[in-house]
């Protein structure tokens, strides 16, 4: 089983490369079980929405001026 670590680093990685079988498997099982990196993966998920929001809305302002 995956330690937190492993855990929290996969889905990290998740975010700019796509997981090959073993490990997304690995990792689900890991998920299925620990709330806090059920919890870590949400939280990333909000910040990489919110940086992208922000990264359309500076976009926007930029075109404007």
């Amino acid at each position: 089983m995956l330690s937190c670590e492993e855990a929290t680093r996969l889905l990290s990685e998740a975010q700019d490369r796509k997981l090959v079988l073993p490990e997304k498997l690995r990792l689900e099982i890991h998920l299925a079980m620990c709330s806090g990196c059920r919890h870590y993966r949400k939280q990333m998920s909000f910040l990489r929405a919110a940086c992208q929001r922000l990264g359309e809305h500076q976009g926007q302002g930029e075109a404007g001026e």
